[in-house]
């Protein structure tokens, strides 16, 4: 059976780096033969988390109708996730966070949707480096998310690529993309 993994990005721009990135990994996972979907969030109507419990009392992953009922039942389904943000102020993006908020409800229902799941992380930013980013917050934040949901290891990779195009220029940050979906791959055998 063919394995699947889903790409979240969360990039307002289409063809900016963060998809791009993402596009690398995407790649290479095809080519180990796993299955791939890449779920662009920005856009996508997601409202956030009511924190209403209304989960927990109708025994469903949430009673909001919105996009993220379709995007329960693939969460569920698939085998390992790679989250993909740029960094804004700080952290990853609102299209991410109201996104990760909702897995709250799905967590209430099937607490194990990722245990031992391999979850992969691709950052971009403008500034320097990981620290005055602020990326060194999402990678903290994403160890934490990762453990509530007990998912399996967690690979990263990030850089600096602020305009269109910067990811594509820096050879490095590609081929580690690459080896990224090359590693879930390998996991997934």
């Amino acid at each position: 059976m063919t394995k699947k993994i889903l790409i979240f990005e969360s990039s307002p721009r289409k063809k900016g780096n963060t998809a791009v990135l993402a596009g690398q990994a995407a790649g290479a996972l095809r080519e180990g033969g796993v299955e791939v979907e890449t779920i662009r969030l920005h856009g996508m109507k997601i409202e956030p988390c009511n924190h209403c419990d209304g989960c927990l009392r109708k025994k469903v992953y949430c009673t909001q109708q919105d996009d993220m009922q379709e995007l329960y039942t693939k969460l569920v389904a698939a085998d390992g996730v790679i989250l993909a943000s740029p960094i804004y102020w700080f952290s990853y993006n609102a299209q991410l966070k109201v996104f990760i908020d909702r897995w709250y409800g799905i967590a209430q229902i099937e607490s194990d949707f990722l245990q031992g799941k391999p979850m992969g992380v691709i950052l971009v930013y403008g500034d320097t480096d990981v620290y005055t980013s602020g990326a060194i917050n999402a990678i903290r934040i994403f160890e934490d998310t990762a453990r509530w949901v007990k998912s399996g290891p967690v690979s990263y990779v990030y850089g600096t690529a602020n305009d269109i195009g910067d990811a594509e220029k820096d050879a490095g940050l590609m081929e580690r993309a690459r080896k990224l979906g090359e590693k879930m791959a390998g996991m997934l055998k």
